[in-house]
């Protein structure tokens, strides 16, 4: 075979090579959303299913209220009275019409926040609970970094497009989704998150009684999908429509989020989006258990200890898990959550992905030693992602030798 023969042929393998690679890449990874940041991900273990530009600042609009309720719910009573402010009632549209003076007991105003996405409501509970909109906003960026989110910027509790010193009101596709978990499966207040967001309709008055006002459930994916669980829509014409959401099913916790999914005229765009994601997420990913990693040696070498090695074990670290927040498992709200016990943890896994175990050890130990010391890490990877992450530490102490102990060991020797 001549040189430019062999040239010829590799150059028609490289060809089909890149071909096919793109070809298979393609249908691996686009699903053809409409949205320009979208996540799904797994709600139990935080662990990213699909992502396009899932990084992406963006605002979010009216998908900002799931952080303004949480946040009323960990903070105050569902009887807390607010007071409207001269600014709440200001607010544009979409309003509850509440007037200047009036006073609503907090649950009422949170059904007016979550079904109709009022934009006085909104303000008024801010102002309730942070004393002012700019304190409020000082917590929810506190809570927002709590959770994890480094990309995240609150500006509005009702999410109308703004800007100040620390830049536009915004986030991105992923931290809302870790938003949305942790209102589901890390707060305290959970149960109630979920029951509020699943509410089809509700009528209140004011404390007065003379003015009454009815809300109906704007979230529609709540009937698209069997298994919706919870939701949020948002629309302002800077951020176009946004959507957060959450399907519990066959075991699995899916929650979907989605970024300039259209203008007007394509209000539908993002319930086409959801439904395709949720539907991938249940398509290709299957429940796998993952117990705490097993180590290869159960001790470390101790020098100048009273005992010449020390036991070791694995110990799981809170506040390194998937989605940097803490494995703790969904509220009574959600069923069984992601810990099955206390050594197993529940993660959404495609049939052919495989758990990489990393270890890193430290190979010997200088006396004295305290028990539970941290002496290395072991992290699970799927997919060059860090699933969880575990401490190694020691069992027991290990005391240096002094004076004292090597007396007791002559007297030991010298009797023996």
């Amino acid at each position: 075979m001549t040189d430019k023969v062999k040239r010829i042929l590799a150059g028609l393998l490289t060809a089909a090579l890149f071909f096919f690679g793109t070809e298979n890449a393609a249908a691996q990874e686009d699903l053809g959303l409409y949205a320009r940041g979208a996540v799904l991900m797994d709600g139990g273990s935080g662990r990213v299913l699909y992502e396009k530009e899932a990084q992406t600042e963006l605002p979010m609009a009216s998908t900002t209220k799931i952080m303004t309720c949480i946040l009323a719910l960990e903070n105050t009573a569902s009887d807390t009275v607010c007071t409207v402010s001269e600014n709440a009632a200001a607010q544009p549209q979409v309003k509850l019409g509440m007037v200047q003076g009036d006073t609503f007991y907090m649950k009422d105003l949170l059904c007016s926040l979550m079904l109709e996405s009022h934009n006085d409501s909104a303000v008024c509970i801010a102002e309730t609970v942070g004393g002012s909109v700019e304190g409020f906003a000082a917590m929810m960026n506190a809570k927002a970094q709590e959770i994890g989110c480094t990309q995240t910027h609150y500006i509005t509790p009702n999410g109308l497009d703004a800007q100040d010193d620390g830049g536009q009101h915004r986030t991105t596709a992923r931290e809302l989704a870790l938003v949305m978990r942790y209102c589901l499966t890390q707060s305290p207040e959970a149960e109630k998150f979920v029951e509020i967001t699943r509410t089809p309709s509700c009528t209140f008055t004011n404390l007065a009684g003379n003015r009454s006002y009815g809300c109906t459930n704007h979230n529609a994916f709540l009937q698209i999908m069997d298994g919706a669980l919870s939701g949020k829509t948002g629309f302002t014409a800077k951020a176009g429509y946004c959507y957060v959401g959450a399907l519990k099913r066959d075991g699995k916790l899916l929650i979907v989020a989605l970024l300039a999914c259209g203008w007007p005229h394509h209000k539908g765009y993002k319930w086409v989006d959801t439904k395709k994601l949720m539907n991938y997420g249940l398509e290709n990913y299957e429940v796998r258990e993952i117990g705490i990693p097993t180590l290869k040696t159960t001790q470390l070498p101790v020098k100048d200890g009273q005992k010449e090695s020390v036991q070791i074990e694995v110990k799981a670290k809170a506040d390194t898990e998937p989605g940097n927040g803490s494995n703790t498992g969904m509220k009574t709200a959600l069923g069984a959550g992601n810990v099955e016990s206390e050594n197993r943890t529940r993660v959404l896994m495609q049939p052919e992905e495989m758990v990489e175990t990393h270890v890193e050890l430290v190979h010997s130990l200088e006396a004295p030693v305290a028990k539970e010391q941290q002496v290395g890490t072991v992290q699970c990877v799927i997919d060059g992602e860090i699933y969880a992450e575990y401490s190694i530490v020691t069992a027991e102490q290990v005391p240096a030798r002094d004076y004292l102990y090597c007396l007791r060991e002559l007297v030991k020797t010298a009797l023996l």
